[in-house]
C-alpha cells in the first residue's frame, strides 16, 4: 500500500435519525477518501453533521439513528487484504475492527474516561479484551509505553481521571485509542474546553505522533483555525452535506463556497491587514423540514434563483480539479464567471451591516 492510497473510502452515506416529531436527515449524500497517513479535516457549525457521519463510521449510532444509504470502505494495509465493508461485518468483526483498525477519542476526555478507574486500569481493559495473549506484566509494560508516548509520566497510571489536568485527560484518552496501534483514529473535537496554549500542546503532540506511527486521522472541529493548522485536506459540511472538499492551499489562499468564506471570516486574523470579522446572518436550517435546494440559500449573500430550488452537486468549477464546492455560482448553467474573493467579502459587508440596522 502506498502513502496515498485510500485507508477508508465513504460512498454516498446517508444518516436519519427517528423521533415522534419527524426524520432529521443528519447526513446526506456524502462521499469523502481518507487516504493513509493523512489528517481530513472535518468543519462546520453545530448541527451540521460532524459527530454524525464520524459515529456511522465506526458503527456507534446511537439506537434512534440508521444509515439508510451508502456504504464505508476500509482498504487495511496489509499486503494482500481485501477491502473491508465496514457496514456489513458482524458484531464480532466490528468489535475487533473498532479498535485494532479504527479508534475513536470522544469529545471531551473528561465525560469518555471512567471516573471510577485509573488510567492504567482503562488502557490494560482494552489490551485484556483485545490482546488476551498477554500477560499482566506485558500489559502494563505496554501501558507504561503508552503513557510515554503521550508524554505523560509513567506514575499517572494510577490516577484517577479527576486527578488530572485536562490536557492530560486528552493525552489519556489519545493514549486508550493507540493502545492497539490502529490504522485511523477519529477524533471528536479532543480541544474543546481546553485553554489555547494546552490546545498548541495536543495539536502538536496528534501531528507528531501521526508522523511517529503513521495512522490516518479524521479530525473534527467548529473551529476552522485548528484545521488550518494541521490537516491535509478539509470537509466543509452544512446541513449534512458538504459543501467544499479542499486541500488546506485551497482553503487558506482562497475559499470557495459562501459558507466556507463566511466561516473563515468569523474570526480575526493574527497577521496581514486589519479587517472586520463578519459573521454568518441567521441560523442553521432545522433538518427535519430543510430549505428546498440548497440549504444554505435562506443564509447566503449570493443565493440566486437555482439555489432555491435545486440542490447543488458537488464537483470542482470549471477549468480545474480542485476544490470541490458544492455551489451553483460555479456551475456554468448558471453563471459565466465564478465569484471573485472581493465579491464574497462585498456581499458579507453588506448582509452585515443590513443586519445591525434590522
Amino acid at each position: 500500500m502506498t502513502k496515498d492510497s485510500p485507508a477508508l473510502d465513504i460512498r454516498h452515506l446517508s444518516v436519519d435519525y427517528h423521533s415522534e416529531s419527524g426524520t432529521v436527515h443528519a447526513v446526506a449524500d456524502v462521499s469523502l477518501t481518507l487516504r493513509r497517513g493523512e489528517v481530513l479535516g472535518l468543519a462546520g457549525e453545530s448541527g451540521s453533521g460532524k459527530s454524525t457521519l464520524a459515529y456511522a463510521l465506526a458503527r456507534l449510532l446511537p439506537t434512534v439513528a440508521s444509515i439508510t444509504a451508502g456504504e464505508i470502505i476500509y482498504a487495511p494495509a496489509v499486503a494482500g487484504s481485501e477491502p473491508v465493508d465496514v457496514l456489513k461485518l458482524t458484531e464480532r468483526q466490528l468489535r475487533a475492527f473498532r479498535w485494532a483498525d479504527l479508534a475513536v477519542v470522544f469529545q471531551s476526555a473528561m465525560n469518555s474516561l471512567n471516573p471510577v478507574m485509573t488510567v492504567g486500569a482503562q488502557i490494560d481493559d482494552v489490551l485484556r479484551t483485545h490482546q488476551s495473549e498477554l500477560s499482566r506484566q506485558e500489559r502494563a509494560a505496554r501501558a507504561a509505553e503508552l503513557l510515554k508516548l503521550v508524554g505523560i509520566a509513567q506514575d499517572r497510571l494510577h490516577s484517577f481521571p479527576h486527578e488530572l489536568s485536562g490536557g492530560m485527560r486528552q493525552r489519556a484518552a489519545i493514549a486508550i485509542a493507540l493502545a492497539l496501534s490502529p490504522e485511523i483514529i477519529i477524533m471528536d473535537e479532543p480541544t474543546t474546553a481546553l485553554d489555547v496554549v494546552v490546545q498548541h500542546e495536543i495539536l502538536t503532540e496528534i501531528l507528531r505522533l501521526r508522523q511517529q506511527l503513521g495512522f490516518s486521522v479524521i479530525f473534527i472541529t467548529h473551529d476552522l483555525s485548528l484545521l488550518l493548522e494541521i490537516a491535509d485536506s478539509i470537509a466543509i459540511m452544512y446541513a449534512g452535506r458538504i459543501a467544499e472538499l479542499a486541500t488546506y492551499d485551497d482553503l487558506r489562499t482562497r475559499a470557495a463556497h459562501p459558507y466556507s468564506y463566511g466561516l473563515l471570516s468569523s474570526f480575526p486574523r493574527l497577521r496581514g491587514p486589519r479587517a472586520v470579522a463578519s459573521g454568518i446572518p441567521g441560523t442553521p436550517p432545522d433538518l427535519r423540514a430543510a430549505p428546498p435546494g440548497c440549504a444554505f440559500h435562506p443564509r447566503c449573500p449570493l443565493a440566486f434563483a437555482p439555489c432555491m430550488s435545486e440542490v447543488p452537486v458537488l464537483q470542482p468549477p470549471p477549468g480545474t480539479i480542485s476544490p470541490l464546492v458544492a455551489c451553483h455560482l460555479y456551475d456554468p448553467r448558471f453563471r459565466a464567471t465564478p465569484p471573485t474573493t472581493s465579491e464574497l467579502a462585498s456581499a458579507y459587508a453588506t448582509a452585515a451591516q443590513r443586519e445591525s440596522q434590522a
